[in-house]
């Protein structure tokens, strides 16, 4: 049976005008920083390991000076091996990890799964080994350069060939962000957008944020999301809103 989690790893403040350029700089946000346990029959999928947990401690040690910008709030047991044991799950029992790309609050906790199969859009896996692309996509090696079993897909990708999680490119934000429709039951479609989507008023205002890596990649793939929404009646888990996190179930109650 496939059953979708939510779980809570963390916070994250900083200034709003990051997320909606047409604010007035001041403003703080504090926003949601999930993963997504995917149950299925033929594995468990995990989708995001937020940030390490050193930075519960000592942010600026382990984020460096970005900490001061995106301040972590992320508190003792939030962090993605303890979230699984409260599922009754370890790193062990996981068999695909998947990013949405590989910022510190999406990859941080990658290096506790070295059991696992980490499926990455090629276009990301490539711009993490190359030193330009890297720093310009604001990639840090600690969060991702580990002996670890990274498998490049190319566009989308049907991880179990049965329909259920397919994962497709939506680029921009970084150079091979990716998101996931999940297929739960027959007529019910589920999408996790990451941060290809921030939040529902970044969609319905058509509105990027200030930082992207190609905007009008970013542009092209907020429209591929929204026609999903509204054009195919899909259910839209966007990447990181306050709002509708408060809303939604989180671990130990599925999500669906």
């Amino acid at each position: 049976m496939l059953q979708v989690f939510s779980m809570p790893c963390g916070f994250l403040t900083f200034d709003s005008k990051l997320f909606f350029p047409n604010l007035a700089q001041g403003e703080l946000i504090t926003i949601p920083v999930p993963s997504y346990l995917i149950t299925h029959p033929k594995g468990n999928v995990l989708f995001d390991t937020g940030i390490h947990c050193q930075a519960i401690h000592d942010p600026v040690g382990r984020l460096g000076e970005i900490a001061k910008v995106f301040v972590p709030r992320t508190q003792p047991g939030e962090e993605i091996v303890s979230q699984l044991a409260q599922l009754r799950l370890t790193p062990d029992d996981i068999t695909y990890v998947i990013n949405f790309y590989f910022h510190f609050d999406h990859a941080g906790g990658n290096e506790f799964f070295p059991r696992s199969t980490f499926l990455v859009q090629k276009p990301e896996l490539d711009a993490a080994r190359d030193p330009v692309l890297r720093k310009k996509a604001f990639f840090d090696p600690k969060d991702f350069d580990h002996q670890l079993n990274y498998q490049a897909v190319t566009g989308e990708y049907d991880i179990f060939g049965d329909g259920s999680l397919v994962l497709f490119p939506t680029y921009g934000h970084t150079p091979g962000h990716q998101s996931l429709r999940i297929r739960a039951t027959k007529g019910t479609e589920l999408v996790l957008t990451g941060d290809a989507c921030y939040t529902k008023i970044n969609m319905d205002q058509d509105l990027l944020p200030s930082i992207s890596f190609d905007e009008s990649e970013m542009r092209r793939s907020l429209g591929k999301l929204r026609d999903l929404r509204d054009k195919q009646g899909a259910t839209i888990i966007y990447g990181h809103d306050p709002q509708q996190w408060q809303e939604i179930p989180h671990a130990p109650e599925p999500l669906v």
